[in-house]
């Protein structure tokens, strides 16, 4: 008889005297591995990002572009649940089984609210090797109902491969008094607002502990931690001194503001210089024609997103110092990105309660100027309104869920000191890339292939691309060093894409309508990076080329059948309260 995985290779006889032991060797991987951050943010828009234009103070997101890379022309799915799926996984959401967001399960297999176990995790692929993988912040992985203390758990964290868990199961939380999770139960947050609880402090103190701890002991072992914060998705929650800073900030209004990102993305070099602005998204009104308690309402909304935003940032940088003063921020390979564009989840007007959206629910205009001061505190549950939501997209049109850039274009930086020259630092990249792309530089850097099995199941095979190759000195130049990506589709709620060699053919679904109404845009995006000019008039065979690719892509990913709902219409049945 045998114990373990590992045939045991000693000799046993009727006594210890006769026999001779033997142990396995441990599995460490080899010296020079790097230690890998994964940092998402969420709803988080390609503007929003002081390195990418926006006016919203980010130092430390700064900080990591000046010890690293910016890429200017990374792509999500234009969702949360499907867009964590693909960053953990290395495959497409639609054929891992995350079409949307993961609350529940349709019945067809690219809807099932969790991740196929043919689609292993990156911790899954990294803890046999020998590392340590953690897990803090928002998972939502798994349907609404696997998501209690009853269970099951074979789509939490530790199931799929994290060695530990810390956070909240579903899409959102309050930040103040959030349903927060360890490993595999439920817990009571460890402190009250009232004390100075904020959930994104807790995170990362959870973060420097878990990698600290394991630092201390074993110091030669690698780790994983994924990091994916709640913010900045509704609720819109920050201390008062954050909120305190922004007030007035925003007060010259969105058509001023997205102007002022514009002119600083072309400066910064995130844009080509002859980028034009994609017009005002339907239902976005010119700022003026708002009325006195409309815009002061909409200023207070963007003052607590902003004053979110930057309050995460410096718990990023508390993240930073720690890893410094272990030692070991050269040795860790970090990626900060979103999980898709900034959200529409707020209407033309804004919303106190982001879950009016959800229910179909105008917001009460009649009420929000007595509660102003509500805002971003523990007494509201805010988002923005449209007009904002395009200015944290800027140059772009449309917003997430959708397929066009405002839904899929978004912030990617990477930092690693000791593996990206320093000649490089503070550069950008054009290269096109997608998220299901981190999965395979990380394989690649670390010199791992593509695990064929995992807990005995055969693996579907990895679908991204490692960016790797864009680390170098001569990858500043995209015409030198063109994308190694052959392709890439998008879909979401019937909204669809297909990207190939600077080239994109989309649509703008309208629910209740069909997919055959859809009218296909093509945009030769090397050239229009903001999807202005739609050349499908002009240029028939190439948008027809792209169509029939689409079609090819989508049978090969799973994305069939297509679910052209909206996103609140999942929820049918199913009330938010």
């Amino acid at each position: 008889m045998t114990h373990g995985t590992e045939a045991f290779q000693g000799t046993i006889g009727r006594t210890v005297e006769e026999s001779e032991p033997w142990w396995p060797e441990p599995s460490l991987p080899p010296a020079g591995t790097p230690n890998v951050v994964m940092i998402l943010m969420d709803d988080t828009g390609i503007a929003h990002l002081n390195c990418f234009g926006g006016p919203i103070d980010t130092p430390n997101f700064d900080r990591l572009a000046n010890s690293g890379l910016r890429f200017a022309n990374f792509h999500t799915t234009a969702l949360c649940s499907p867009s964590r799926a693909c960053l953990l996984t290395g495959r497409n959401h639609h054929a891992v089984g995350m079409r949307a967001i993961s609350n529940f399960d349709t019945g067809f297999p690219n809807m099932r609210g969790r991740i196929a176990p043919e689609a292993a995790t990156i911790a899954e692929m990294l803890g046999p090797k020998g590392w340590s993988t953690f897990c803090v912040g928002k998972w939502h992985l798994a349907p609404i109902m696997e998501a209690s203390t009853a269970g099951p758990f074979h789509n939490w964290p530790l199931q799929k491969g994290f060695d530990r868990f810390y956070g909240f199961m579903q899409g959102e939380t309050d930040h103040f008094h959030p349903d927060l999770c360890a490993d595999n139960h439920p817990i009571e947050q460890p402190a009250r607002p009232e004390d100075g609880y904020h959930l994104s402090e807790d995170l990362v103190d959870q973060a420097i502990s878990m990698v600290g701890n394991q630092h201390s002991l074993v110091p030669e072992k690698p780790f994983l931690l994924y990091l994916p914060f709640g913010a900045t998705h509704a609720p819109h929650h920050a201390p008062n001194s954050y909120l305190e800073k922004y007030r007035g900030f925003f007060d010259e209004g969105w058509d001023v503001w997205r102007d002022r990102v514009h002119a600083k993305q072309i400066d910064l070099g995130i844009i080509p210089p002859d980028t034009e602005l994609a017009p005002r998204n339907p239902g976005v009104r010119p700022w003026d024609d708002l009325n006195e308690t409309e815009q002061a309402f909409a200023c207070r909304l963007q003052e607590a997103f902003a004053a979110m935003l930057d309050h995460t940032d410096a718990q990023i940088g508390r993240l930073l110092d720690s890893l410094e003063r272990l030692g070991i921020a050269d040795d860790t390979l970090v990626f900060a990105m979103s999980d898709n564009g900034a959200s529409q989840e707020g209407n033309d007007t804004g919303v106190l309660d982001e879950f009016r959206y959800f229910n179909n629910l105008p917001e009460d205009m009649s009420t929000v100027a007595d509660r102003l001061d509500d805002i971003g505190t523990r007494r509201s549950h805010s988002n923005y309104p449209w007009g904002w939501s395009q200015v944290g997209n800027t140059p772009a049109k449309r917003y997430k869920q959708n397929t066009h850039g405002g839904g899929v274009r978004d912030p990617l930086i990477v930092s690693w000191p000791n593996g990206i020259d320093a000649s490089v630092n503070g550069q950008i990249r054009h290269q096109f890339h997608h998220i299901t792309d981190i999965v395979p530089t990380v394989l690649e850097i670390c010199e791992y292939e593509p695990p064929t099995s995992v807990k005995g199941v055969d693996q579907m095979p990895i679908d991204g691309t490692s960016l790797a190759y864009a680390f170098t000195p001569e990858a500043a130049d995209r015409d030198a060093v063109p994308s190694r990506k052959p392709v890439q589709y998008f879909e979401m709620f019937g909204h669809r894409g297909i990207w190939s060699e600077g080239w994109k053919a989309v649509t703008y679904h309208t629910p209740g309508t069909s997919l055959e109404a859809d009218q296909w845009e093509l945009y030769h995006l090397d050239k229009d990076y903001s999807e202005c000019h739609d050349l499908a008039e002009s240029e028939p065979q190439k948008l027809a080329e792209l169509v029939e690719l689409f079609w090819t892509e989508a049978e090969r990913h799973g994305v069939f059948p297509i679910d052209a709902g909206e996103m609140r219409a999942m929820f049918a049945g199913h009330p938010v309260p």
